[in-house]
């Protein structure tokens, strides 16, 4: 993840009872054994003695010069952005150094917290070979593992753990996450799929950070006492005695490589390393076992047993609902997002291709939804535009009412408006942008001319200011130079610092109010905020104004733009998202499951090929569903601008 240097915030000093939350709040995850509190009838040493032992955890995990700030980094390979906290500190006769990682509401520790720390997360094993792989941003394979089984018994999927090499197996190098459950594992070898995702290790550049120091991070010890205790280095070396390995044509077809490489090794040899899972991975693993391709009659079958599971589904969630939770009418769109695709039992890439409405005999939403009508299932109706809704469905007729569910994958998914209790297909785990918190804050620079002003009052011209706070700031000018009128106190009159700032002649209203020696007070405010720069901060949940840059200009539209190509055929478009921490790919993959309609991501004509801004087109009229996406990704209706092509021009 800190393959690249991330971008980090101001630091601020963690108060006393703050960290004492935080680190017992880390000691209460990880499990970490602490004194047990002693009884009131006990001898006061014992108490104090208690006390000592958790404060040193405490300062142990977190020390009490402790500081944390925000960043902002990007992972994976479709340079997803993520952000945290950083809480940095030092030990003892030791630099400052990263000790923990904040992301979401999970506290990450890095390999110095380790190093200091022994036994607090399992620690896993790797042939070095293997380790630098991983230390360069590579994922830990299933046959990587070493040492095993049985393995660390806390090391479940989900869990975090740190790898270290064969060679130094008591110092921890790398932190990552169990993508699967290692402790369950009762063999590796032939084995497949990635095991730890690695977040974190020695030699990145959380490892190297070094508040006001370019000198780098700080060399891993050769050995950590408390970790050879904890990992038994004996026990390693009278076990790799033992083993044998076997390079045969078999273990490389598996993903079995030998563990020590002899200098001889060509290059071709070290590619079929599959230890790792790097960069250039496949995006889905190959399998022996060839999967059966689906006829359209197939795809038919699990297309009507969806919306068929999906309507029973509703029926048995919402008895007491005269429309069993639905919303009527359901747009065509809307039903295959919230009926269909949540209930099409997809296990594989390969079944997530085939199974699209375009490759059933139907070809389209429309089509699907007539034949459920002929069925008598449903009544539908067509609107103008040729949008197909649906009116009603006959709950109880014996299709639904006897339908048999099947088994579903487990899917990370999200409830929407439409129905309320409906299930939203397409959701994406990994789009961060998915339930985030954003604002917009308009700020202003003053221009050169208006210094004067600013001089004269006391303060910089080259901050930023709310209009709230330019109001105070005028206001305090005109009264400091006791410029109110004192006939009408709702005028002022114009010296020549505001005559020559404000009011330069050049315009005929210009004119008159020199020529008045006075102005509203209202209208000189007004006059004097469209005289300076609009500048604009956008901000993504707890962010604060200080923590972000301010960008010149008006805050960026986004644009939905709906028109009509081929005689009759409408697309809609949609631009402008990227400011608000909206992937455009991923935001275009929803929408291509949620609407049932195919998508495209280009790059918007006349964007900067530096900074080019990114179009998606969707077919369809697809503003109602684009625009609930947006506001799920904290973009309200206000932000966005609609322009409709496809209506007719008024005669």
């Amino acid at each position: 993840m800190f393959k690249k240097k991330p971008n980090i915030k101001a630091f601020a000093p963690i108060r006393s009872s703050d960290r004492r939350k935080i680190a017992d709040q880390i000691i209460t995850d990880y499990g970490t054994e602490v004194p047990p509190k002693l009884d009131a009838d006990q001898p006061p040493n014992g108490q104090e003695s208690a006390t000592i032992g958790l404060g040193a955890i405490r300062n142990a995990l977190l020390p009490d010069n402790a500081q944390s700030a925000r960043f902002t980094t990007t992972a994976g390979q479709d340079l997803k952005q993520v952000s945290g906290t950083i809480y940095v500190g030092s030990h003892p006769d030791q630099p400052q150094r990263v000790l923990w990682i904040k992301l979401e509401d999970r506290f990450l520790p890095t390999v110095y917290t380790l190093w200091k720390n022994p036994g607090l997360v399992p620690l896993l094993h790797t042939p070095d070979v293997v380790l630098q792989k991983l230390r360069a941003g590579a994922d830990l394979m299933t046959p990587g593992l070493a040492r095993g089984p049985p393995f660390p018994s806390k090391a479940t999927k989900g869990s975090i753990v740190a790898v270290a090499s064969l060679e130094k197996p008591s110092v921890p190098m790398v932190v990552g996450v169990c993508e699967i459950d290692v402790a369950s594992l009762q063999q590796v070898r032939g084995t497949k799929g990635r095991a730890v995702r690695g977040e974190h290790w020695d030699g990145d550049e959380i490892w190297a950070w070094n508040h006001g120091s370019a000198g780098g991070g700080t060399q891993a010890p050769d050995e950590i006492e408390g970790w050879n205790k904890a990992t038994g280095t004996d026990a390693l070396a009278e076990r790799l005695n033992d083993v044998a390995v076997e390079d045969s044509d078999d273990a490389q077809n598996e993903g079995g490589v030998p563990i020590q490489l002899t200098a001889a090794q060509t290059s071709s040899e070290k590619a079929k390393i599959k230890y790792v899972e790097g960069e250039d991975a496949e995006p889905f693993e190959k399998v022996d076992v060839e999967e059966k391709e689906l006829s359209t009659k197939d795809i038919d079958n699990i297309f009507w047993n969806a919306l068929l599971y999906g309507l029973h589904h509703h029926r048995d969630a919402n008895r007491s609902d005269a429309h069993h939770g639905l919303n009527f009418p359901i747009n065509q769109s809307a039903l295959i997002s919230n009926l269909v695709l949540p209930f099409l039992p997809i296990t594989t890439p390969t079944q997530s291709a085939a199974l699209n409405i375009k490759k059933t005999s139907w070809k389209n939403a429309k089509k699907f939804i007539k034949a459920f009508d002929k069925a008598r299932l449903l009544k539908s109706k067509d609107r103008d535009g040729g949008e197909c809704v649906v009116i009603d469905v006959d709950f109880e007729d014996p299709a639904i009412t006897n339908f048999v569910p099947y088994k579903l994958p487990k899917k990370e998914t999200a409830g929407v408006e439409s129905g309320g209790k409906a299930i939203t297909a397409g959701t994406s785990p990994s789009d961060s942008s998915i339930g985030q918190k954003l604002s917009q804050i308009k700020v202003y620079k003053p221009k050169e001319h208006l210094a004067p002003v600013f001089t004269a009052f006391g303060v910089s011209h080259h901050a930023l200011y709310l209009p709230t706070e330019l109001r105070p700031a005028i206001n305090s000018y005109i009264e400091s130079e006791k410029l109110i009128s004192p006939k009408d106190k709702r005028l002022v009159h114009i010296d020549p610092i505001l005559a020559n700032a404000v009011f330069d002649g050049s315009t005929p209203l210009d004119r008159e109010v020199l020529a008045k020696d006075s102005v509203p007070r209202d209208a000189l405010v007004d006059r004097f905020i469209k005289n300076c720069s609009p500048y604009h901060v956008i901000l993504r949940n707890e962010e604060t104004r200080d923590e972000v840059k301010a960008t010149a200009g008006q805050p960026p539209g986004v644009t939905i733009t709906m028109e009509t190509r081929s005689g009759n055929k409408v697309v809609t478009k949609l631009s402008g998202i990227e400011s608000y921490h909206i992937h455009p790919q991923s935001l275009a993959e929803e929408l291509q499951k949620s609407c049932a309609s195919s998508t495209s991501v280009n790059q918007l004509a006349g964007s900067s090929p530096k900074k080019p801004v990114m179009e998606i087109m969707v077919q369809g009229p697809q503003k109602e569903a684009i625009l609930k996406a947006l506001e799920r990704r904290g973009v309200p209706r206000s932000w966005v601008s609609v322009n409709d092509k496809t209506k007719g021009k008024k005669k």
